[in-house]
């Protein structure tokens, strides 16, 4: 009796199901006598059977692949991150060997490509694995096998030009993958590859053009080994998949870099490139950025030389991390350069800069610790706008943090600024820095404070009582207290070592602005450089003092001021009370004066003149090395 078959398995696999039915009509037939003119006739092949569930598998192991692969892809912020993981996100699980093409050069946003159309060979990766490591190379359940020596693959041409309207043109402007024997890619491989250069023999391969938000920015070949089971026409998807992907992240990584390179060059044009060295002040500097991956801050430092020997030490701190913020940063500083050269008090630049940053924007905060040193005085007058407290470090071993009124910050508006004037003296150490220094997530403000004053004088000790820790030495090993945890903002640090000007190296006089100054000039500056020992510059010093005293004696109303300064060099400052700077000018044949200038232009090592509150300072400079 012939069994009915139940619901079950009614449900299974299609391919099954006629042989069960047809199996009573199989054994009926065998016991049958064949008809005589009917010769035998072979059984048919059986028809391949279907497993839902193997394809079922082979397309999730796909999709799992194309998220790993596309994840991996994505992680990469820069160009060769980027190139770098296609190649390893594709070898060996995807393809055995692949090649990257990359446009020369790549265009960044909206901008239009400049012609002609370069393909560059940007990488290229085989598969090199041994025995054990063959182990979980796998794709759908295959296992990928090992190739052989680089040299099966060929090698490519490392430039490609494409040809306006060629094949390869045909097939970057199609988008979609082709696979490596279709017509279209057999005609566009050759010109991809170079001259005389193919493809192994029997290796399958896909063309994938890499094409961006706007264009074609590159192209991709996978290659698998004859061994290897064929691409399949989903696997064009999967390919579609990675070039798209791929392309996206160029795109990405050319603005990333394009905005990091307009970034570190707004940056460097912002912070000083050097630091100048004035006298009796020895500077070192140093500047790190929150992150690698956002180099643009509003800290800033500077050293601005000021006349009378003396220089101005500022430090600030734009609120922010953006390009805005950098911008606002600039501003500041070119003001503060700008209030440093009329010599204003500390508190008066202060002021200045908090109209200037309410001229800016209502929302423009920053703080600043603007401070003036005198050589001569060993004095030094700070004002500060809301920023941390310098600390000065003394010869001993000592590390104080100064009292300086707090202040607000500069934008605040309508605030008095309060400067105090303090003992600087020689041998001492002064460190301005910014918050990123002292506080983070981990710490506050004054805790960090603390930390950094011990970690001054635990290096002071190391170097003795009578000695000043080396400057540089000392401004890394502070940078060294930061831990891992630390680098919440960016950092500014400046440190001056106060060497000072001895009193028996400045002399210093007051002329009446009357005939016999100029002679009355020469004969003080003859007995001063003979007390100095530098005789030998008696004649250039008398000749260029009775110049610019002669000149200053011309407009002035008040005494004028003479003053020399013996260091490396012989420094010659002539101050008077008319704001008029000189200029230097070719004097006619009939003229009978304005050559004084040019004799200082001439003899001198350097001249200047500049502008103060009370008038003016003209000073130069001589060598005093034969």
């Amino acid at each position: 009796m012939t069994e009915h078959p139940t619901s079950h398995e009614g449900r299974q696999p299609v391919a099954a199901r006629p042989q069960e039915r047809t199996r009573p009509r199989q054994e009926a037939a065998a016991h049958a006598p064949l008809p005589a003119a009917v010769p035998p006739q072979p059984p048919a092949p059986p028809e391949a059977p279907q497993d839902p569930a193997g394809l079922a598998r082979r397309e999730g192991d796909r999709l799992r692949f194309v998220g790993a692969a596309t994840r991996r892809i994505a992680r990469g912020i820069d160009l060769d991150e980027i190139v770098l993981g296609l190649c390893r996100a594709t070898v060996p699980t995807f393809s055995d060997a692949i090649l990257v093409y990359l446009r020369d050069p790549l265009p960044v946003g909206d901008e239009r490509p400049v012609a002609p159309f370069v393909l560059r060979l940007r990488r290229t990766d085989r598969l090199r694995l041994t025995d054990e490591d063959t182990e979980g190379a796998l794709m759908g359940g295959v296992q990928v096998p090992v190739l052989g020596a680089p040299a099966e693959v060929a090698p490519a041409a490392e430039l490609c030009e494409v040809i306006a309207g060629g094949a390869l043109a045909e097939v970057l402007r199609g988008v979609r993958p082709v696979f490596g024997d279709s017509a279209a890619a057999r005609a566009a491989l050759p010109e991809l590859l170079g001259d005389g250069k193919t493809l192994p023999a029997g290796h399958r391969s896909i063309l994938a053009p890499l094409r961006g938000r706007r264009r074609v920015t590159g192209a991709a070949i996978f290659l698998r080994r004859p061994d290897r089971p064929a691409f399949e026409p989903d696997d064009l998807l999967v390919a579609a998949q990675l070039a798209t992907h791929t392309a996206l992240g160029i795109d990405k990584a050319v603005l990333y870099g394009r905005e990091a390179y307009i970034a570190d060059e707004l940056q460097r044009t912002m912070l000083p490139e050097g630091l100048p060295q004035p006298t009796g002040v020895r500077l070192a500097s140093r500047y790190l950025p929150a992150a690698e991956t956002a180099r643009v801050g509003g800290d800033w430092y500077d050293a601005i030389p000021l006349p009378g020997s003396r220089v101005a030490l500022v430090v600030g701190d734009v609120m922010g991390h953006s390009m805005t913020s950098a911008a606002i940063m600039g501003q500041l500083r070119t003001t503060a350069q700008t209030l440093a050269g009329l010599d204003l008090p500390p508190q008066e630049v202060l002021h200045h800069l908090d109209e200037q940053a309410q001229r800016l924007g209502t929302d423009r905060m920053a703080t600043c610790l603007y401070a003036v040193y005198d050589p001569v005085s060993h004095r030094i007058t700070i004002a500060n706008a809301g920023h941390p407290p310098p600390i000065l470090l003394h010869l001993g071993g000592r590390a104080e943090v100064l009292r300086v009124p707090p202040g607000a910050p500069i934008g605040v508006g309508g605030v008095d600024f309060e400067a105090v004037e303090l003992d600087a003296p020689a041998g001492a150490t002064l460190l301005l820095y910014t918050d990123g220094l002292v506080e983070s997530r981990l710490r506050d403000v004054w805790t960090g404070i603390e930390q950094l004053r011990e970690r001054l004088a635990a290096t002071a000790q190391l170097t003795g009582p009578d000695h000043s820790p080396p400057l540089e030495a000392l401004c890394d090993d502070v940078l060294d207290m930061l831990g891992p945890g630390d680098r919440d903002d960016d950092i500014a640090l400046l440190a001056a070592r106060f060497d000072g000007i001895a009193p028996s190296d400045v002399a210093y006089w007051f002329l009446e602005p009357e005939d016999s100054a100029p002679g009355r000039a020469r004969r003080l500056a003859r007995r001063a450089l003979t007390r100095w020992g530098l005789e030998e510059l008696s004649d250039s010093v008398e000749l260029l003092v009775s110049e610019v005293v002669t000149n200053a004696v011309r407009y002035a109303e008040r005494p004028v001021t003479l003053r020399l300064l013996r260091t490396d060099v012989l420094r010659c400052e002539v101050g008077d009370d008319s704001p008029q700077l000189p200029r230097q000018r070719r004097a006619r044949d009939t003229d009978e004066g304005g050559r004084g200038l040019f004799l200082v232009n001439r003899l001198a090592r350097r001249w200047g003149a500049t502008r103060l509150s009370t008038g003016k300072v003209v000073w130069f400079e001589l060598s005093t090395q034969a």
